[in-house]
């Protein structure tokens, strides 16, 4: 996991080097600021001598500048190198998730995937920051300043060895505490995100059955969760600054007595080893370093302790493998649009109950035209996910072109299959540009061509801007008949040479999807294409009708065989046809 997290770096090591390496000249310089001023108080103020004053005076400016000078240089490292390191990890995460098929997508909600990518990547980003500067500022500081009090009074330094401990111990049992609380609290964001996703994805359907209150309501107690989980997580953290003042303010106490008496007793300095003005002086400023270095490492721990839920639950992403691959050597064309099921048989994940496919034997020429019947739940859309391998049969095998899907290129055949979905898709742009994602060279020619093929050119036309005409956010200001039709014409322009409708024509008047039947009739008769329908009107005509019950063939043949062999294709036919008379 640490290494996936490391080659996040590339570019940006340097700048991860120089960062705790400008941090340890900073903390150098700043141990030595105390035995300056302890010289000054010792060798010029006690004495009356300026010139040691001026002289130590320019050397604790310049170790002063030296601090500030390596200080922002670390800081601005940091920053820089934490920023590219997020980017870099936002950025893997992302091309991660493209790669994912269809059974990789099933394992993360999509609120999951985007909270994995914001909140638990920005929190990563402040980790990481401390890491390349906290983490070796606090230990490089907590050793430099004991050393140098040692050396001043090993005998005040006892203090510290008492005060330590006791501190450090504190520290660390807040911090198991919170542990668990910030955990709940990323999982409690991935509710939240899918909370607000789903109203804003139905908020006609939340305003048209005046559900505003139920979704108010919804978020607000998802919200609070997360509110609740925090402030408690900050009351115990709160308790960081108290403990470590009162270390502090102990320590200072307790050095101030004894530290007074080794001065009186020793005559400032006159008895050997005793103690001078000016080094109870540093010993002070090295009691504030020592313990707040330790109060910047628990806090270091802390956010820890809270980018670890993040950490693991972005190392899920980038070590999640697709299940789908390309073979050694995959086949780069596919000869033509012939499919075969042999056997297949299919089953969601190896935990299922049962097969959502089972014993498919299924043989289509290049250029037939398959209708496909069904009633709900019976594995229709699985059926065709198939084909351009969007998912991989758990029996048997699929074959396009008389070549098993799984030793094709995937990019080459999928480039090869088109699908139209019932819930299709239209991105935020143009028109045009949404066509352009079948093929992104086609000239307007081909675009109008595709269109008057799929029925959607009249209404194209018809807007203002024509095929220029902004699509918003889901494609809101068209239709679901026109948002289909312009879905169709994307599908149509990367000439496929197998062509899956399924149930794309739902929201198309009867006579409009006639229309584009017969359009596919005449121009692309050498493109075989599936069509998944409701309406027995919409694949009555078809070269082959398949009628699915429970993941099985039920039935196949053509209408009038079907209307005569099948009693689930005449039943359908009757309430479509007769029910309507009635």
């Amino acid at each position: 996991m640490i290494r996936r997290f490391i080659r996040c770096i590339r570019e940006y090591k340097w700048a991860t080097l120089l960062s705790p390496l400008a941090m340890i000249g900073e903390v150098y310089m700043e141990t030595k600021i105390p035995g300056v001023l302890s010289n000054i108080v010792d060798l010029g103020v006690e004495p009356g001598n300026m010139q040691a004053v001026v002289h130590y005076g320019l050397i604790l400016v310049l170790y002063a500048l030296c601090s500030l000078t390596f200080g922002i240089g670390s800081a601005v490292a940091a920053a820089y190198a934490a920023t590219g390191f997020s980017r870099n990890l936002r950025h893997d995460m992302y091309y991660k998730v493209q790669t994912f098929d269809f059974a990789n997508i099933d394992k993360f909600s999509t609120s999951s995937i985007v909270t994995r990518l914001t909140s638990d990547v920005a929190m990563i980003q402040m980790g990481f920051q401390m890491c390349i500067r906290m983490a070796v500022r606090c230990p490089m500081m907590l050793i430099l300043a004991t050393f140098n009090a040692w050396k001043i009074s090993p005998r005040l330094c006892i203090v510290y060895c008492v005060v330590l401990p006791l501190l450090a111990f504190g520290l660390l049992f807040i911090s198991r505490i919170v542990h668990g609380t910030f955990v709940r609290v990323f999982k409690t964001y991935d509710k939240l995100n899918n909370v607000v996703q789903e109203n804003l994805h139905g908020i006609r359907v939340v305003k048209s059955f005046v559900r505003e209150q139920k979704e108010t309501e919804k978020f607000t107690s998802t919200s609070d969760s997360i509110y609740k989980d925090f402030v408690r997580a900050e009351k115990i953290i709160a308790f960081n600054s108290p403990l470590m003042q009162s270390a502090v303010y102990i320590c200072i106490l307790v050095i101030s007595y004894f530290g007074a008496n080794m001065v009186v007793s020793s005559g400032n300095g006159a008895v050997p080893g005793g103690l001078t003005t000016g080094g109870l002086t540093a010993m002070f400023t090295y009691t504030t370093q020592i313990l707040g270095s330790l109060m910047m490492l628990s806090m270091f721990f802390v956010m820890l302790i809270m980018s670890q839920a993040p950490i693991r639950r972005t190392s899920e992403v980038l070590a999640e493998t697709p299940e789908l691959d390309n073979p050694p050597e995959p086949v780069m064309e596919v000869a033509h649009g012939g499919i075969d099921f042999e056997n297949v048989s299919f089953r969601y994940s190896k935990t299922a109950d049962r097969n959502a496919l089972e014993g498919i034997d299924l043989h289509i020429a290049p250029g037939m035209t398959v209708g496909i019947l069904g009633g709900t739940g019976a594995s229709k859309s699985t059926l065709v996910q198939l084909i351009p391998r969007l998912y991989d049969a758990t029996e048997g095998s699929v074959k396009v072109g008389g070549v098993d899907v799984r030793d094709y290129d995937i990019h080459t055949l999928r480039d090869a299959v088109s699908m139209v979905l019932q819930k299709n898709v239209l991105f935020s742009g143009t028109i045009k540009e949404n066509l352009r994602w079948g093929n992104p060279n086609a000239t307007d020619e081909e675009m109008e061509h595709a269109c008057r093929l799929a029925c959607a050119h009249d209404f194209i036309t018809s807007f203002p801007d024509g095929y220029d005409t902004k699509i918003e956010q889901g494609g809101t200001n068209v239709s679901g008949g026109q948002k289909q039709r312009i879905c169709i014409a994307r599908a149509l322009l990367k000439k496929p040479k197998i062509l899956i409708l399924d149930d794309s024509t739902s929201a198309v008047d009867t006579h409009t999807d006639a229309l584009i039947r017969k359009a596919f009739a005449e121009e692309i008769p050498n493109t075989t294409k599936l069509i998944i329908a409701q309406r027995v009107a919409s694949v009555q005509e078809a070269d082959l009708i398949i009628v699915m019950d429970g993941g099985k063939i039920a039935a196949a043949g053509k209408h009038d065989e079907l209307l005569e062999a099948s009693a689930i294709y005449r039943e359908v036919y009757d309430s479509q046809t007769k029910g309507g008379d009635e």
